[in-house]
């Protein structure tokens, strides 16, 4: 772990004291620490080897007192909200700016003028929310409102995802039009899957300098643009590269939606939240193939595959235009203090996030060096990564599997041949419903642990998804080799396949967040990368696999895949504790009564 890491680590820390406390603090972990001003030196032996530049670079802390005397730290959920902002604020792209330091005296202020005197006190300037029910701050929006943003946003992550899988009905006539092999063809899945995969790279920073609301609109109108090219597109390269641009836009949704969730919804909904947003990821793929197939048929041709795709991206693009608002905490604050500034005529007010500039050399340590270390030294979010990429991957293979079996097996036309994917849908809304279910008892436990989570509580349906997927896989490639067997047979291992996906993807997920905190954005890009190389691979030898090896075993290859992995999630449930603790960046707290 670097100087940034380690600063980013103790922001994290001295923002939740309650969670990670001293060795003085911790026989008072079940009292409330009272906390009246952020600006004392309380944290000041465990910051001691930072020095105070630096702490005022990569913290900058806020006080929580406001000048008519109003108490703001005295409401839990105020300090709370300060609290995270400073985090935000430290861990943001180019926050430290450490590279654009510079030993050359400064240029004169021009026109003879001397340069003016510094504020007398800088903090007195920053704009901050109004206290805990402010209504600019987007959890305190009406629910009518965020329930409007949700659907929108969902709708907007489906369109993303559909765009992903509808091409691959396509792949066999734009083989055969442009006189190339199947898996040239199949090079329009897998080349859009590699943008969800490079994607992120971009949008996430993006998303913390600017807020969530200008790289979703901006991505849903290169999304839309990108799609009409590959429809209009005369020969085969203009298609497979715009095909790729249109997953490189549209990894933003999948990038930027969870965190308008994260800051609308706090720690008791979100949750929820997150799980609807992950099956709207998930079914998209599934619900394209299907309606792909019967527009391929028709007189539409194979082109209107993407222009129905173009005309749901420009209708989220519209909305998201029209009505979406910002969410992300600093950059509405940003908006707060151009008003002000605006009607006050007092240029020193500014939002901290103002402070900000984009340092080259932050951003490719944060989105590229940071990730790639974590995923080859952190075991857990290296073999959850191998995990959740063979997962992802298979989503994609069966793109390819299940019209061998049901168009090739079964004799079903393209159409028809895409319906047995709702098997995996339905099992996929079982597995939402069950987290649904499960949510009341996971927030007992997070009450009676004075609401700090413990990341392994995740696991158990990450465990009994492994289990049902590896059956599923086994089951699907055993009665879907030969047409004596009837075609519900391998379309009811759907359940199976598509419960334990979402099982493992969404809790696994949630585990890395809960186990990494300040580095979740680290570990999450890890994963993504990963396991979008993985969703852009398999496809391309799935054809190959199948033919050669035989539905049958080549199932069973991928079944003992499936196998192998599941004692991964059982290790970490009983092991995962132990393992964080030897780890430089997952920080540990235990159960209240395992520290009393």
């Amino acid at each position: 772990m670097d100087a940034s890491d380690r600063i980013i680590k103790r922001a994290e820390e001295d923002a939740n004291r309650d969670r990670f406390p001293t060795d003085h603090e911790k026989q008072e972990l079940h009292e409330p620490i009272a906390r009246t001003s952020t600006t004392s030196t309380s944290s000041s032996s465990s910051s001691s080897d930072v020095s105070a530049e630096e702490r005022d670079i990569a913290m900058s802390r806020l006080p929580t007192q406001h000048e008519e005397g109003i108490d703001v730290a005295r409401h839990p959920t105020a300090i709370s909200r300060i609290e995270t902002q400073r985090t935000q604020h430290s861990g943001t792209v180019g926050a430290g700016l450490k590279s654009r330091q510079s030993k050359r005296p400064l240029p004169g202020f021009g026109a003879g003028k001397p340069y003016p005197p510094p504020l007398d006190d800088r903090e007195k300037y920053v704009v901050e929310f109004d206290g805990h029910d402010d209504p600019l701050h987007a959890m305190n929006w009406p629910f009518r409102k965020k329930l409007l943003t949700a659907a929108m946003l969902g709708f907007t992550t489906l369109t993303s995802a559909f765009g992903s899988s509808i091409f691959s009905a396509a792949t066999r006539v734009i083989a055969t039009d442009y006189g190339v092999g199947v898996t040239v063809g199949v090079l329009g899945t897998s080349l859009y899957v590699l943008g969800f995969a490079t994607g992120p790279i971009f949008w996430a920073p993006f998303s913390e300098l600017k807020g969530r609301r200008l790289p979703l609109v901006i991505a849903s109108f290169g999304f839309s643009v990108f799609s009409i090219g590959v429809a209009t597109g005369k020969d085969l390269q203009t298609i497979l590269i715009c095909r790729f641009f249109s997953g490189f836009f549209g990894a933003c949704p999948l990038t930027c939606v969870a965190a308008v969730f994260s800051d609308m919804f706090d720690n008791r909904t979100r949750g929820m939240a997150i799980t609807i947003f992950s099956m709207t990821v998930f079914t998209g793929p599934l619900l394209a193939p299907f309606i792909g197939g019967f527009i391929v048929m028709s007189h539409l041709g194979w082109r209107w595959t993407e222009y129905i795709v173009a005309m749901m991206g420009f209708l989220a693009f519209g909305l998201n235009l029209c009505f979406l608002s910002e969410s992300y905490p600093p950059e509405i604050l940003v908006e707060k203090a151009k008003e002000l500034r605006r009607r006050t005529k007092n240029w020193g007010i500014h939002a901290k996030q103002e402070e900000i500039e984009i340092d080259v050399r932050e951003l490719l340590e944060k989105n590229f060096s940071r990730p790639i270390r974590m995923l080859f030294t952190e075991p857990i979010v290296l073999l959850l990564s191998v995990y959740m990429a063979f997962i992802y991957g298979l989503l994609y293979l069966f793109l390819t599997a299940y019209p061998l079996v049901f168009q090739g097996v079964h004799g079903m036309n393209l159409g028809v041949g895409g319906l047995p994917f709702f098997g995996m849908i339905i099992g996929q809304l079982l597995a939402g419903t069950l987290i649904f279910i499960r949510q009341p008892g996971y927030q007992k436990k997070l009450a009676a642990n004075n609401d700090v989570p413990i990341p392994e509580w995740r696991l158990p349906e990450v465990i009994l998804g492994g289990a049902c997927f590896a059956v599923g896989i086994f089951w699907f490639g055993w009665t879907g080799y030969k047409e004596s067997i009837h075609w519900i047979v391998p379309t009811l291992s759907g359940l199976l396949i598509g419960f334990g996906l979402l099982s493992i993807f969404l809790q696994a997920l949630n585990y890395l967040v809960d186990a990494y905190l300040m580095f979740a954005a680290s570990a999450i890009a890890a994963n993504t990368f990963l396991r979008s190389l993985c969703g852009a691979a398999f496809p391309l030898f799935a054809q190959q696999m199948f033919n050669g090896m035989g539905i049958n075993w080549a199932a069973t290859l991928l079944g003992c895949i499936a196998v192998v992995l599941i004692p991964v999630p059982v290790w970490f449930y009983l092991r995962g504790g132990k393992i964080r603790e030897k780890s430089a960046y997952a920080p540990t707290a235990k159960p209240l009564d395992a520290q009393e």
